[in-house]
């Protein structure tokens, strides 16, 4: 019985001691998946806090497969590299510490767009994340599969660098 109050001590003061963003210097790197219509993929972030609430980063997707025709793609129609902004509200909205909400806006290869994310940290290193993107303005209105210009919603780790 002692070991497991222990145990429960350790875990609850690791997860006390856990920040979801910390401010200037702070740096993020998320690994995930990219659920959307046409095609499932990975997705890969990585964020640098300038202040105590804001942070630029970049991220990149990759889409795999899913839907008919999306097999003949090359790669430069699967991969989507984004320059990304974000006001980290966690401690604004102040719900728990390791929580970070982040609205943002990200411009990349395919269009300009936004994102709104969450975050939260079990331990000081570890977390998990989800991550809605939605464009704002396409830039090739013409694509007839056009997969990285639609709703997308990522799923996946975060860690603290």
């Amino acid at each position: 019985m002692k070991n497991i109050l222990l145990i429960v001590a350790l875990l609850a003061f690791s997860f006390s001691n856990a920040q979801a963003f910390e401010g200037k210097g702070d740096q993020k790197f998320q690994v995930g998946a990219n659920i959307q219509d046409y095609a499932t993929g990975i997705n890969v972030s990585f964020d640098h806090g300038l202040g105590e609430n804001i942070s630029v980063g970049v991220s990149s997707s990759y889409s795999l497969g899913g839907a008919d025709g999306i097999e003949d793609l090359d790669f430069g129609d699967r991969f989507d590299l984004k320059a990304r902004f974000n006001a980290n509200l966690g401690n604004v909205i102040n719900i728990d510490e390791n929580f970070d909400l982040y609205p943002g806006l990200n411009l990349s290869l395919k269009n300009f767009g936004g994102h709104v994310g969450a975050r939260y940290f079990f331990t000081e290193g570890f977390g998990v994340f989800t991550e809605a993107n939605f464009p704002l303005a396409k830039y090739d209105a013409d694509d007839v599969i056009d997969i990285h210009n639609q709703f997308t919603l990522n799923l996946g780790a975060v860690f603290n660098l």
